[in-house]
């Protein structure tokens, strides 16, 4: 009896899908391989612009093609934030953990994880800047070794570097930028911190003191 076209699709054997669990392990560790390769990368930048963080970049670093990387991540954001997620598992911070009685802790831990990278802060380097930096500096030192006459030298160092931070640019444009402050907010929110140093060193707080 002749074969209908029904009976030969029937009777075609049907394809199965692969599902091998050793490519997906190869996958797996390829994916990985990759990971670790950005991270290097990025603890070798000399700052914290990750334009360099790229799928040619990271192949070559893994010793993996440029192409294979692509298949791994669509595009070289997710790439980044897939490092970005393996720098926070690494370095051990919890921020669903977070509280206030724990954050001092956890900043240090955090300033401490940073410091294995090889960024290097920056100094001013235009000699007319950097003079007046290291005006406000002195002055800003001899401010708080007059209010703290008997504290010693690395205890006045601290806090005059403590107040360093908060007439600097980056706290005022952070609150603006990251927290949508008016400059006004901004400004009285860096004033308050600011006065509760003054107090710490009236009451005789040393900063790192128990």
């Amino acid at each position: 009896m002749p074969m209908t076209a029904d009976s030969t699709e029937q009777s075609k054997p049907t394809k199965r899908r692969y599902n091998s669990p050793v490519r997906a392990r190869q996958a797996a560790e390829t994916r990985h391989k990759l990971i670790e390769a950005g991270v290097k990368l990025v603890q070798s930048f000399p700052d914290w612009d990750w334009k360099n963080l790229t799928f040619k970049a990271v192949g070559q670093k893994a010793g993996i093609s440029e192409r294979t990387a692509y298949r791994h991540f669509s595009t070289e954001q997710q790439l980044r934030e897939a490092v970005m997620e393996y720098l926070v598992s690494d370095s051990g911070i919890n921020l669903e953990g977070l509280e206030l009685s724990n954050f001092g802790d956890t900043t240090g831990r955090i300033f401490s994880y940073l410091s294995s990278f090889a960024v290097n802060p920056q100094l001013v380097k235009d000699p007319t800047l950097a003079n007046i930096d290291q005006q406000r500096r002195s002055a800003l030192l001899n401010a708080v070794t007059r209010a703290a006459p008997s504290w010693s030298d690395d205890d006045q160092k601290n806090v005059a570097a403590s107040l360093d931070t908060l007439w600097d640019t980056p706290p005022f444009e952070r609150m603006i930028a990251a927290w949508d402050f008016e400059p006004e907010r901004a400004s009285r929110t860096i004033r308050w911190m600011i006065g509760l140093i003054e107090d710490a060193v009236k009451n005789g707080n040393k900063p790192g003191a128990d």
